[in-house]
């Protein structure tokens, strides 16, 4: 990142004007960063000369140093721009700052000498005036030429010279340091190109990551419908079936209700004809003088009844205030026989010797028998192998299997 000169701005270029002007008592000025940031701030200022600037620097910082000298061949002021990095920082920040020296430099304008120093003997005042003397060309001083300067003062010494001996040490040291600076930007580069790398890359996963993560959500929630849109059909068609059940039970309750109501209806028509019907048994009733049982036990006796005996007619059909036992009688004598246990016991046919004949009847009412000659039925039971043996009373199979009589007019032919 760039150097920040603007925080500070005012009192960094009031301290630097202060230098360069020749009137000022302020001969250097000394600059560092705020913490570990990029803002410049000034950190102390004076009228001791290198001296006293020297004394200031801090070998766990970086600073920008401003001086004025007085050149000491010209005697004319002199600006030296030290760039001070403390052997106390770390790497990291050695090669950030290094691109920090040419704004610097842009800011601090108008040095005639840069010292590039990291220790105490790189800012040396012997060493950096020796630097300000080379680099102000000629070797003289127009304010210390003598008033006899062509008067005769002897034998003259060895000419003078500004020639100094090299120092290998110290060149190593200059090289190094260029070689260092050179070196620390190279680092900082490869740095900030890893730095950009890993930001790029890590910027990368993240998007991979969020990519999966709504991908994953997206599939949840597609599933989560599709669950809930199964669950909905399920229903639906749950609640059909319920329905298509119910319409079915409620369409059976109305047909057997219909199928009730009919056959309740039928039911009320013959038995309105059974009332006709039984009163005209009744007037038949009453002009029968014998009992047809006694006439039919007769007639398996071989007796022939008399003429005067007429047989019976059938009992009535059950009125709605009797029963057809009630009408089935008329008054007549009793009539008994010593031999009338055998005898009934030979009236009793089998379903072989009439099966024959095979002469069916529905039953019109119901009938219950009075004695084991008689049979019983229900209204529309069957009554088979039917022995028309009188014009009222009949004799036929029963639907359980008995044998008996039963009064004509309680059935109909089929």
């Amino acid at each position: 990142m760039s150097v920040n000169l603007s925080k500070n701005g005012p009192a960094l270029t009031a301290a630097y004007k202060e230098v360069v002007n020749e009137k000022s008592n302020t001969n250097w000025a000394l600059f560092t960063y705020e913490g570990n940031s990029n803002d410049i701030r000034l950190a102390e200022k004076g009228d001791g000369g290198l001296e006293e600037l020297v004394e200031e620097l801090n070998s766990g910082k970086v600073m920008y140093a401003f001086c004025r000298v007085e050149d000491p061949n010209s005697g004319l002021p002199k600006y030296v721009l030290i760039n001070w990095t403390g052997e106390g920082v770390n790497d990291a920040r050695k090669g950030l700052c290094a691109n920090h020296v040419s704004s610097m430099a842009n800011f601090l304008k108008g040095a005639h000498v840069t010292v590039n120093a990291r220790a105490d003997e790189d800012v040396e005042p012997e060493v950096i005036m020796e630097k300000v003397a080379k680099a102000s060309g000629a070797n003289y001083s127009f304010h210390k030429e003598s008033s006899g300067r062509f008067q005769d003062s002897g034998p003259q010494g060895p000419v003078g010279s500004v020639y100094q001996k090299t120092n290998a040490m110290s060149e190593i040291r200059k090289t190094n340091k260029d070689t260092f600076w050179a070196q620390a930007e190279k680092e900082e580069e490869r740095r900030r190109k890893e730095e950009r790398c890993k930001a790029e890359e890590e910027r990368q996963k993240l998007e991979r990551e969020r990519k999966d993560r709504e991908a994953k959500e997206a599939a949840l929630r597609e599933k989560r419908d599709k669950e809930r849109a199964s669950q909905i059909d399920q229903q639906k068609k749950y609640q059909q079936q319920q329905d298509a059940v119910s319409k079915d039970q409620e369409k059976q309750r109305w047909e057997q209700q219909q199928q009730e109501s009919e056959a309740a209806q039928r039911k009320a028509v013959r038995r309105g004809d059974s009332v006709e019907k039984a009163n005209e048994a009744a007037s038949l009733i009453s002009q029968r003088a014998m009992n047809p049982r006694e006439m039919f036990k007769q007639r398996e006796r071989g007796i022939t009844p008399s003429d005067s005996e007429v047989p019976a007619a059938a009992p009535a059909s059950p009125q709605p205030d009797e029963t057809p036992a009630a009408t089935s009688y008329v008054q007549e004598p009793a009539y008994e026989e010593p031999t009338q246990v055998e005898e009934s016991k030979s009236y009793e046919v089998t379903p072989e010797e009439t099966l024959d004949r095979g002469i069916c009847a529905r039953a019109l009412y119901d009938y219950q028998a009075a004695d084991d000659t008689e049979i019983s039925f229900d209204p529309d039971e069957i009554i088979t192998g039917i022995e028309m043996i009188d014009e009222g009373w009949w004799r036929g199979f029963s639907p359980d299997g008995g044998f008996g009589m039963f009064p004509a007019n309680y059935v109909e032919l089929i």
